[in-house]
C-alpha cells in the first residue's frame, strides 16, 4: 500500500480521516459512524480514565484512528484470528472489529479499560472477545496474527507470547523510532525474521512484521 503514501492528507480531521479510509478501505457510511462514535465515548471516558496520552486526543483521527485501521491493509483478506495484546483502548483491536469480519481477541489487565472496550463494542455493534487477564495468564488462543501497539520491548514481548506461538503465526506490531534498538536486544536464540513498513500517521513510526522462524 505504499501508493497511499503521496495521498495523504496534508492535516488529518475527522472528515479527512473518514474520507481516507472511505477511500482506500472501502469504508461504508455506517462503518464512519461507528468509528465516530468510538472517537465520542474515547474522549467522554478519558476525563476520568487514562486511557491515552492526554496529549494524543487533539490528534485523535491520525495518531489513533487511521494509526490503527492503516493495519488492515497488511491482513488476510479471509477472516483469520487475531490477538491484540495490552489493548488499553482497544486500539487497534476495537478499531480492527469494527471495520473487518476479522475473529479478534483482545488480552488486557486493566479491568477500566475493559469496561470501555465492552462499552465500545456493544455501542457500535462490533463483535470482539475481551480477556480481562495477564498475558501470561491466558489460555492459547491458536491466534494466526499477533497485533500490538505500544505493548512491550519485543525481547520481553517474545517470551511472554511463546505459550500463544503456532506455526506459520505472524506479529503485526505498531513500533516507533526505537525499533531497531529493540531488534538488537532480541536474542539470537529467538529466531525471527522481520520486515518493516513506513507508518502512514507517524513521521519515526514503522510496521514491524516479525515471525519466528519454523523448527527445523
Amino acid at each position: 500500500m505504499t501508493s497511499e503514501i503521496s495521498k495523504l492528507p496534508k492535516q488529518w480531521t475527522k472528515d479527512t480521516a473518514l474520507s481516507f479510509l472511505s477511500d482506500h478501505y472501502d469504508v461504508s457510511r455506517e462503518t464512519c459512524d461507528k468509528l465516530s462514535h468510538y472517537v465520542s465515548l474515547l474522549a467522554k471516558w478519558q476525563r476520568s480514565i487514562n486511557l491515552v496520552s492526554g496529549k494524543t486526543i487533539a490528534d485523535v483521527w491520525e495518531r489513533h484512528i487511521v494509526d490503527s485501521a492503516q493495519l488492515i491493509s497488511h491482513l488476510p483478506k479471509e477472516p483469520a484470528n487475531i490477538l491484540d495484546l495490552g489493548s488499553g483502548a482497544g486500539l487497534p483491536a476495537v478499531i480492527l472489529a469494527i471495520m473487518t469480519d476479522h475473529n479478534v481477541a483482545m488480552v488486557e489487565s486493566d479491568t477500566r479499560k475493559c469496561a470501555f472496550m465492552q462499552t465500545a463494542l456493544r455501542e457500535t455493534g462490533a463483535k470482539a472477545t475481551i480477556h480481562n487477564t495477564r498475558l501470561e495468564s491466558l489460555p492459547f488462543q491458536d491466534a494466526d496474527i499477533i497485533t500490538a501497539r505500544a505493548f512491550a520491548p519485543l525481547d520481553r514481548l517474545l517470551d511472554w507470547t511463546a505459550p500463544q506461538h503456532k506455526e506459520g503465526q505472524i506479529f503485526w506490531l505498531l513500533k516507533g523510532k526505537g525499533v531497531n534498538e529493540e531488534l538488537t536486544n532480541v536474542p539470537v536464540s529467538q529466531k525471527v525474521v522481520t520486515e518493516q513498513y513506513h507508518s502512514l500517521v507517524a513521521g519515526d513510526g514503522v510496521i514491524l512484521r516479525l515471525q519466528r522462524e519454523a523448527l527445523s
